[in-house]
């Protein structure tokens, strides 16, 4: 290899920046592929569709999806490492009168590299939260199959459950709504009470401001009273007549 400063090194790592990418370029596109066909054939067994049957089963394409993840970021890291070196090559005494070419040159091959860095972490993402998602859902339906296959004996055991449950919370509402009714109930007769003592009292008020009508409540009174005892004495003679009539 020629010294550090010729030209014969500066090519030599284009060249090698050159084979990296042409390397890089056709590990994507296959790598873009695996995640294609692995989201393709997981939508063909969740269809259930025997016509589409994949290459590769998904732990072998995820074997594969790890192997080719590996190699791509050696080759990233490759790249990286050239186009440093290239950098340090454009920074070296007599490099002054090629420093726009060369500066130029190093440019397009740092946006290649960014390229192809952020088409491998996108493509990386896509697949990883294909896998994720489906393995979710897979676990679902594995749960939902087992709740199916279950025996007769807990199914019949979480349908009383849900049952009871159901009958529990029909008797707290129940309850809820007796205590509401209870409640109603106290309001509406202390408001009576209420009322009622505001109208004795009114009464009471008239009764001592005016006597004459006070002295017309106690005769009522004493002449219900009368009445009642002569009644009552009434009711009895009556009823011993009728027993002497009935003995006799």
């Amino acid at each position: 290899m020629a010294g550090i400063g010729s030209s014969t090194y500066w090519e030599d790592l284009r060249k090698q920046a050159r084979q990296l990418e042409n390397e890089l370029d056709l590990k994507l596109v296959s790598f873009s592929k695996l995640c294609t066909s692995y989201s393709s054939s997981r939508d063909g067994r969740r269809g259930e569709t025997s016509d589409t049957t994949p290459l590769l089963n998904n732990s072998s394409q995820d074997r594969m999806f790890d192997t080719m993840s590996v190699e791509i970021e050696q080759l990233l890291a490759k790249l990286t490492v050239v186009n440093d070196k290239m950098a340090e090559y454009t920074n070296t005494p007599g490099t002054a009168s090629l420093n726009a070419a060369l500066m130029h040159t190093l440019q397009r091959h740092r946006d290649i590299l960014q390229d192809y860095t952020h088409e491998f972490h996108k493509t990386k993402g896509n697949f990883l939260a294909i896998r994720e998602r489906e393995d979710l859902l897979g676990s679902v339906r594995k749960d939902i199959e087992s709740y199916k296959s279950g025996s007769g004996v807990n199914n019949r055991r979480t349908e009383l459950f849900l049952k009871e449950h159901e009958h529990l919370r029909n008797s707290d509402r129940l309850m809820d709504d007796t205590i509401s009714i209870a409640m109603a109930t106290k309001e509406n007769m202390t408001s009576q009470r209420g009322v009622l003592k505001s109208i004795q009292s009114r009464v009471n008020t008239l009764a001592n401001r005016f006597p004459t009508i006070n002295n017309l409540i106690q005769r009522i009174n004493l002449r219900k009273r009368r009445d009642s005892l002569i009644l009552g004495t009434v009711i009895g003679v009556c009823t011993i007549l009728l027993l002497l009539y009935a003995f006799h």
